[in-house]
């Protein structure tokens, strides 16, 4: 018989669900909380299946016979309704989130899970700070590659070039993700490469002869300004890491008892563990009353739980007479460097190689470079991790008695 309304409100829930047919296998489900629930029972390719049509009185009786109706013309025609309905809430959630904000929030949670914490946090900043305020509710299929370079300029006038890359480089991922689950067709971030100032990649000032790096050691080592600063110019000396990537340090991706820094490398996107020395802890250990309550091992100087900027190191050697600023006949300000913060690397590297004799391979990993096998396959993150604890020991042994001695005294090196 079929149902009525008057039937429909007095029926009773049971111990165990009730349902209640109205003809063609659409029928009232009653659960025995008292929920209850339209469905529809159907067969397809030889198949018994359910298809929800709605939730009691929400959806009336008339309204529930109608979904029925429809869903049966649907069967008719040779589709499974119950398919359909999924394809038809994906595409509802597409619409739904088809801004570059929302999809960049998918994005990036989903690839928290996997990032190290100081990555996750750096890029959410990135997002929300420089990219969002600017295209976050923009359609992400109407968004040109001229709109987003106007976006990234703004981050280039303020001195953020190294941020404004960073920014392509995430928002190319966004684009990326959203031609794979079929919201975007075309990434304009990879039409912007070579569009931006270029960053300092090669070439950077740097010290290398060790007679040369000794009065540095000692500068850095004297440092007069912020302790903090000091602490993070003794690290980038001590570590060699990319200053993007030092100064954006995590305390929660630092193991002092395991004696590593584990972070996700900027340039090559994998995950990187840095072996820390002795002399690396004990820099660690005097920062912890000093920063240990925020994120940042090196927060910024003007609070508000940002990391350090770009220019702090830099200016610091400025301060102590590495960097040199000279106004030429045309009135213009010079700027003439022997050693930027980058510079670090280069000196690692040169002298690693040259005075302590340690393998290209260990000095590479170390710098965190992409580093193949002999069969063209990516070393993993632990590669030569023993091998590199020895190396990053010796490096800060001899960086100290350089800084302690006149006379620099070549160390026998590692094979």
């Amino acid at each position: 018989m079929p149902l009525n309304d008057l039937l429909i409100r007095k029926a009773q829930p049971a111990s165990k669900p009730v349902r209640l047919f109205d003809g063609g296998g659409l029928y009232l489900e009653i659960a025995p909380s008292g929920g209850k629930l339209w469905r529809w029972k159907y067969r397809f390719a030889g198949k018994e299946k359910r298809l929800a049509l709605g939730v009691y009185p929400e959806i009336s009786l008339a309204e529930a016979r109608k979904l029925h109706a429809e869903s049966r013309q649907v069967l008719k025609s040779g589709i499974d309704p119950g398919e359909q309905r999924k394809v038809q809430k994906l595409t509802r959630l597409d619409r739904a989130d088809s801004s570059f904000g929302a999809i960049a929030l998918e994005l990036l949670t989903m690839r928290a899970k996997k990032n190290a914490k100081s990555t996750a946090v750096r890029n959410t900043r990135i997002v929300e700070k420089d990219l969002n305020p600017y295209i976050g509710e923009r359609p992400i299929t109407e968004i040109s590659a001229p709109e987003l370079l106007a976006v990234l300029r703004k981050m280039e006038k303020r001195g953020a070039v190294e941020t404004a890359h960073r920014a392509r480089g995430i928002a190319s991922m966004v684009f990326r993700y959203s031609i794979a689950t079929g919201r975007a067709k075309h990434n304009p971030a990879q039409d912007l490469l070579g569009a931006l100032e270029p960053t300092q990649t090669e070439h950077f000032a740097s010290l290398t002869e060790p007679a040369q790096v000794a009065p540095l050691l000692r500068a850095i080592w004297g440092y007069e300004g912020s302790t903090i600063v000091r602490a993070a110019l003794k690290l980038a000396s001590l570590l060699f890491a990319r200053p993007g990537e030092l100064r954006t340090a995590m305390w929660a991706d630092i193991d002092l008892e395991a004696r590593e820094w584990r972070y996700t490398a900027t340039k090559t996107g994998t995950a990187h563990i840095v072996p820390l020395s002795k002399q690396a802890i004990e820099i660690l250990e005097e920062l912890k009353p000093l920063t240990k309550r925020g994120e940042y091992v090196f927060p910024s100087l003007q609070g508000k739980g940002r990391p350090m900027s770009e220019n702090t190191l830099n200016s610091a050697m400025r301060r102590m007479g590495f960097v040199k600023e000279e106004i030429g006949k045309d009135g213009k300000v010079r700027t003439s460097s022997t050693m930027t913060a980058h510079g670090f690397r280069a000196m690692a590297r040169t002298v690693l190689d040259e005075v302590l004799g340690f393998r290209p391979d260990y000095i590479e990993h170390q710098l965190a470079h992409a580093v193949r096998d002999p069969n063209g396959r990516a070393y993993n993150r632990t590669a030569h991790l023993v091998e590199r604890r020895k190396m990053v020991q010796a490096w800060a042994d001899y960086l100290d008695k350089l800084r302690a001695e006149r006379n620099v005294v070549r160390m026998q090196g590692a094979a």
